[in-house]
């Protein structure tokens, strides 16, 4: 049982460590302009559709029920499809700082589902978090760029990236709550492959003129190795390690993980010199902070149940 949470343990910070460094890479090739960010989210769920295929060849075969092919789909929907659509078109209007700042609100939009759908109790302890992390999200989407810049044109399009970067972490909260039983019916390949498989044919139709039409002779290598990562480290593996880690961890421990993401992707994007600190973003990352610890440290269900 330690073994497995310690694995689970494992598995989540170095997908979020991977997930934080992705801000700072993603935003290096949308800078390029030459890829944006459909064809980013395109190439991620193909590659990583293609990778994931690939691996169920050296594994275990799973025979899935048409019933649960049903629920695959929406599993797709709410971890791929919503979540990597929306994050990738957030940062491209972002900054890589935001963006993985208000990734650390997913364990409080978490804590909310779980306690509709699993009967997690709600506390004071967790209404003190949420009101903290929501004013530090709030601080950051309203303010955190400043008044010079949020009155410049850009202002605006850097607000509608905030909210759809916090839009993509509710989509990814939904599917960590909802789905916490399910994964554990299959394994972590033939639950990806099969998502992989149904988000590329959501998202083909929307993206397919798009692909055909990039320059992509006009990539330097820098910008192929920047998209290589976001794809096998970004995506395939991280997808793997998050599965390990649902299946052994709490809704609410997997999603404290999060805030990993937004030490990694700062510390990077100020050495790239795409972003800086100001002090709205520093209250920001404090308030959001104490709100997922005040959640996380509060008891559970089966805690509250077992005195």
């Amino acid at each position: 049982m330690k073994s497995n949470a310690f694995k689970g343990h494992i598995s989540m910070f170095s997908a979020n460590a991977m997930w934080g460094l992705m801000s700072p890479v993603a935003k290096s090739v949308f800078l390029g302009g030459v890829v944006g960010p459909l064809v980013m989210t395109n190439l991620r769920v193909a590659g990583a559709m293609l990778l994931f295929w690939l691996a169920s060849a050296f594994a275990k075969r799973e025979a899935v029920t048409p019933r649960d092919h049903l629920k695959l789909f929406a599993a797709s929907l709410l971890a791929i499809v919503f979540n990597q659509g929306c994050f990738i078109f957030g940062v491209s209007l972002s900054s890589p700082v935001d963006a993985s700042i208000i990734t650390t609100s997913m364990p409080l939009v978490a804590m909310l589902l779980a306690a509709v759908y699993l009967g997690e109790p709600i506390t004071g302890r967790k209404v003190m978090g949420i009101a903290a992390g929501a004013t530090g999200a709030l601080m950051l989407i309203m303010g955190g760029s400043s008044a010079a810049a949020a009155s410049a044109p850009g202002g605006a399009a850097r607000i509608w990236g905030d909210l759809l970067v916090l839009l993509a972490q509710c989509s990814y909260a939904t599917y960590i709550v909802l789905f916490k039983n399910f994964v554990a019916r299959y394994s972590s390949v033939t639950i990806m492959k099969w998502m992989f498989t149904y988000s590329f044919i959501c998202l083909v139709p929307f993206s397919y003129t798009t692909l055909a039409t990039t320059d992509w002779t006009a990539l330097d290598w820098q910008a192929v190795a920047s998209m290589a990562f976001v794809v096998v480290c970004g995506t395939f593996l991280c997808y793997v390690l998050v599965v390990v880690g649902q299946k052994a961890l709490r809704p609410t421990v997997a999603g404290m993980y999060n805030y990993i993401q937004p030490i990694v992707a700062a510390v990077v994007a100020v050495c790239w010199g795409m972003d800086t600190f100001n002090w709205v973003k520093v209250l920001s990352v404090i308030l959001i902070f104490t709100g997922v610890w005040l959640v996380t440290s509060s008891k559970s269900k089966a805690q509250m149940q077992g005195e």
